[in-house]
């Protein structure tokens, strides 16, 4: 098949959101099975955390030695087997590992993904990296949606993963047979040994602050959305899911709609008014007294946080001090991390003090992220690429 090279990493981008969300919209299916409360399904998540912190630390030489292509096949087609084998795991140790195992694919997948779109973004001469995670967030929509009525039809939690990951598995095995990977970037500067740990600089502290935010506020609405609508307000399967839909459906048109929005007003102002948007909406959720109101809370948090991370990632990706790979790296490595690691911290939260409670805890670091938004650009930048 033909693509701009561009789509092929937007299919990526839906896929692995197609294949992780059928995994977190089964959640509380998942936490039946494992007969286990909220804080221990939070202790067996930490596993995919784990894994990705140590990917996302260690695993950028590796990248760059394979190359996008090879990159992309071990880890996003690993990915879905090793989601395929936790209905069929009968309790939460064997989930802890197999997690484990996602994670440290899932970190590397995450850095291959933003640097390849990095490098196309100068390829094409305008941004689209907002645009590749709006299919990120378009494939959880997708799959909130098709869980919910799963879900009400009561299908069971094995069926549905294997059916939706095998699905994925053959999409995905024949758009990556047909890519190619992108021209790498200039990069400007000294000419010394390069790091091969991916740690933050002090100046890149400020872009992983604002991309930690917005992934806890994803995190937080992707995992204990469906739980917090049938604990708080005792609704019906499809309206319990109907959180995580509208989360994942505004996050998506958002991100799909946004990049010209930028490209006029620039990363900073947007990120402000973004990040403003989202902390009303967990307020929202917080205090909401009926469960429309929470509904309008998670579509908020979904907008919300949309553009931000990616308007971070692509802050990193631009900068000439260190090589894209290791600068996206080092703020995925806190940001997608946060993304596992904070909602499992989060329901330790709600188990001792209401689940209500845990969406409150995201609130200081968002604001704190707005305060941190003059990191971002004022408007576009781009570099060059090279053959």
């Amino acid at each position: 098949m033909q693509f701009q090279p561009q789509y092929r990493v937007y299919i990526a981008f839906f896929l692995f959101a197609m294949s992780t969300g059928s995994l977190f919209s089964r959640l509380p299916d998942l936490q039946t099975q494992l007969s286990v409360n909220k804080a221990e399904l939070g202790m067996t998540l930490i596993g995919m955390a784990i894994g990705s912190l140590i990917s996302l630390t260690f695993s950028s030489p590796l990248i760059v030695r394979l190359g996008s292509r090879v990159t992309l096949a071990i880890t996003l087609l690993g990915v879905m087997l090793l989601l395929s084998l936790i209905p069929l795991l009968p309790s939460a140790p064997y989930v802890f590992v197999t997690l484990f195992s996602i994670g440290l694919l899932a970190g590397a997948l995450e850095i291959c993904l933003n640097v390849e779109i990095g490098r196309i973004e100068a390829q094409v001469g305008f941004g689209i990296m907002n645009r590749a995670h709006g299919c990120w967030s378009l494939g959880f929509f997708v799959t909130a949606v098709t869980a919910s009525l799963v879900r009400q039809a009561g299908i069971p939690m094995q069926t549905h993963m294997h059916v939706l990951l095998g699905t994925m598995f053959v999409i995905g095995a024949i758009t990556i047979a047909g890519m190619k990977n992108a021209p790498h970037l200039v990069q400007a500067g000294s000419t010394d040994k390069q790091p091969h740990f991916a740690l933050p600089t002090l100046s890149l502290l400020p872009l992983c602050i604002i991309g930690t935010s917005a992934f806890l506020i994803e995190g937080a609405g992707i995992d204990w959305s469906t739980i917090y609508m049938e604990e708080a307000f005792d609704v019906s399967p499809f309206i319990s899911g109907s959180g995580l839909t509208l989360f994942a459906f505004f996050m998506a048109l958002a991100r799909l709609t946004v990049d010209p929005v930028v490209d006029r007003y620039g990363a900073r102002l947007v990120g402000r008014v973004l990040l403003s948007v989202a902390a009303l909406g967990i307020a929202m959720a917080w205090l909401a007294p009926h469960p429309y109101l929470a509904l309008l809370g998670f579509a908020l948090m979904g907008a919300g946080c949309s553009a931000v991370y990616p308007m971070a990632v692509s802050a990193a990706a631009q900068r000439t001090d260190r090589p894209a790979v290791i600068n996206v790296a080092a703020i995925a490595q806190m940001a997608f991390v946060v993304f596992f690691l904070g909602p499992p911290l989060l329901g330790f939260v709600a188990e001792a003090f209401g689940i209500r409670n845990a969406y409150l805890v995201c609130l200081p670091l968002v604001l704190g992220s707005i305060l941190a938004s003059g990191a971002l650009p004022v408007g576009p930048a781009r570099r060059e690429a090279v053959a």
